[in-house]
């Protein structure tokens, strides 16, 4: 399993809606988990590794602070804050690029876990941050997309 970079096209790409919890998406979900541990990266969607599945996972360690799972299937953020916070984020898919990005403080969020359970998760700070980050992604958003325009001045 390798990281996809930029400017490959599933990248900027809307993916599609997992219809069923297969043995083989369940499998897909465990490598996810791997290569994202190996590239030491935080959060992981399935587009970043060739697959168009509307499918992320993110760090463990973060999952259990927060008590959430770690594998996130057709996500949707359903509320933002209007607060926001910019922070400096990376990402797999572009190595040495970092830019600082505005994101919302709290976010609620709805997906299924990889058994296929209904989740609705509230979610701050860091954890928020990353979850908007890989929803990004599964709409086919990069960061350099998403720069604040102060920044870039």
């Amino acid at each position: 399993m390798q990281i996809v970079k930029h400017p490959s096209k599933i990248l900027s790409q809307k993916l599609k809606e997992v219809k069923e919890i297969t043995p083989e998406i369940r499998g897909l979900i465990s490598n996810m988990k791997k290569q994202m541990v190996e590239s030491l990266g935080v959060g992981l969607a399935a587009n970043q590794v060739g697959q168009n599945l509307a499918i992320f996972v993110i760090d463990k360690k973060l999952a259990e602070e927060n008590k959430v799972p770690d594998a996130y299937i057709n996500p949707e953020i359903t509320e933002y804050s209007k607060d926001k916070t910019e922070m400096e984020e990376g990402c797999l898919s572009l190595p040495e690029y970092f830019a600082s990005v505005a994101r919302a403080k709290k976010i609620k969020i709805k997906a299924l876990d990889e058994n296929g359970n209904k989740i609705k998760i509230k979610a701050r700070g860091f954890l928020a941050r990353v979850l908007q980050h890989e929803t990004d992604h599964l709409n086919g958003v990069l960061i350099k997309e998403k720069v604040s325009k102060n920044y870039s001045n």
